[in-house]
């Protein structure tokens, strides 16, 4: 038995876990092998999920699922990848900040 919930943004499907750090992580509720989300249930069932490493790589009883942030489509038309032009009078320090982080 899964417990899924709607999306508030986007009505699809929704598998909710939590992580090693105690906080709640939606995710798409079918396993996707190009996830990066290590995805079981515990002995109480409720589903846990946790970030695949070297060290500790994905075990037999866990399943790769895909964070929904990463595949929201509602999330993704709100934010956009690129800002608009800036009003007059402000000042982009994009370059700035990028060569400022250069510096060794």
């Amino acid at each position: 038995m899964r417990r899924t919930s709607i999306c508030t943004d986007c009505r699809r499907e929704v598998l909710w876990t939590v992580t090693e750090s105690g906080k709640r992580l939606a995710v798409d509720p079918e396993p996707d092998p190009a996830g990066n989300a290590a995805v079981y249930r515990d002995g109480l069932g409720a589903h846990r999920s946790r970030r695949p490493s070297e060290d500790l790589p994905l075990m037999g009883y866990e399943r790769l699922h895909v964070p929904h942030i990463a595949t929201c489509q509602a999330r993704r038309q709100a934010s956009p990848t690129r800002p608009g032009p800036l009003p007059p009078g402000v000042s982009d320090l994009t370059a700035y900040r990028l060569k400022s982080r250069r510096r060794p």
